[in-house]
């Protein structure tokens, strides 16, 4: 199976100018500014394979969408190597365009002024896509997006969960072998986003259609990505399946407790002390949640003690969620091995 995306030792750099303070500080900078050299992607590889839906997530600042814009040639890279759907992105620009969609959740590829079906038939112009083709490819693509009713409108008159599934469409007008996705979730409200994650998950089955997805909401990557790529500070902290992340990372269960009358921090210490198990407070000073790392027998032990010490009003028992295991990994600044 050949590879979409193929990059090795990516690197890009910007400086980072400091003005000096003072009058005389700001005329000296009229000739002569500091700067020093920062590097948003550094020196990272990792390669995606034709079909596969990958989640490439950080926080603000870590690099995505420094490298989303260098794989889709709107930067050119400091040094390293990059090849997407066989080709320098940077080199063969024209050719490259007609392989690639993109959809930035913060701007926009849709005229504003006309109408969504006028922006489309210009797009398709640009593309070079036959009528046959457009025809047959968008009629489903506008059905499953629900746009239809959306067609005539000119862009400024439409909500934002609106104008995302027309920007998804609009990228897919060429039916591309590969989509960036850039935010595309963002602001917008449950039902919206579980349309549009049906519909990734149906040209992905019936196209092949490999996706590169970054995003902040982690329920996306959970629906639709098996494989991540965490970024930080330019470095990639782990690239690998989801599952391995939550089964290496996520071991273990939160045991919430409504006490009925709020106990002593110590003493519940005291009382699990020699099980795997972390205590903090809850919303209420009633409310006490226990962090437990290895399960086994150790639950029933973590609530016999519990129970036989203190009337308990509640008891529910969670998994450890994605985005906590994420955040757990951040504050640690796990390396992946």
């Amino acid at each position: 199976m050949r590879h979409a995306i193929e990059v090795e030792m990516l690197r890009k750099e910007f400086k980072s100018y400091s003005s000096r303070s003072g009058l005389g500080g700001a005329f000296r900078d009229l000739f002569t500014r500091n700067y020093k050299i920062v590097p948003a992607v550094n020196d990272i590889s990792f390669n995606v394979k034709q079909g596969e839906m990958v989640g490439y997530i950080g926080e603000n600042g870590a690099g995505k969408s420094t490298t989303i814009k260098m794989l889709t040639g709107i930067l050119t890279p400091t040094s390293g190597k990059v090849l997407v759907n066989g080709m320098n992105p940077h080199k063969e620009r024209e050719k490259f365009a007609q392989t690639i969609g993109v959809v930035f959740g913060q701007r926009s590829q849709l005229w504003w002024d006309i109408a969504v079906q006028e922006s489309f038939r210009l797009l398709k112009k640009v593309y070079k896509v036959s009528d046959e083709d457009y025809n047959s490819h968008m009629n489903h693509v506008i059905e499953t997006l629900d746009i239809g009713p959306l067609l005539d409108k000119p862009v400024r008159k439409l909500s934002l969960g609106q104008r995302m599934r027309c920007e998804l469409a609009a990228a897919l007008i060429h039916n591309p072998p590969l989509l960036f996705l850039d935010e595309p979730t963002i602001g917008l409200d449950v039902l919206v986003k579980l349309k549009i994650r049906k519909f990734l998950k149906e040209i992905n089955e019936k196209y092949n259609t490999t996706i590169l997805l970054t995003t902040h909401d982690l329920s996306d990557i959970e629906a639709l990505c098996e494989r991540v790529v965490m970024l930080d500070e330019g470095k990639i902290i782990y690239d690998g399946s989801l599952q391995k992340l939550r089964s290496t990372w996520g071991d273990g269960k939160q045991v919430v407790f409504e006490f009925a009358t709020p106990p002593n921090r110590e003493h519940i210490k005291m009382l699990t002390q020699g099980l795997p198990v972390t205590w903090t407070q809850g919303e209420r000073e009633n409310i006490w949640v226990s962090h437990l790392v290895n399960e086994g027998d150790t639950m029933s032990q973590l609530i016999g003690r519990v129970v036989g010490k203190y009337e308990i009003n509640d008891i529910s028992i969670h998994e450890v969620s994605t985005e906590e295991i994420i955040r757990n990994i951040y504050e640690e600044g796990v390396v992946n091995g």
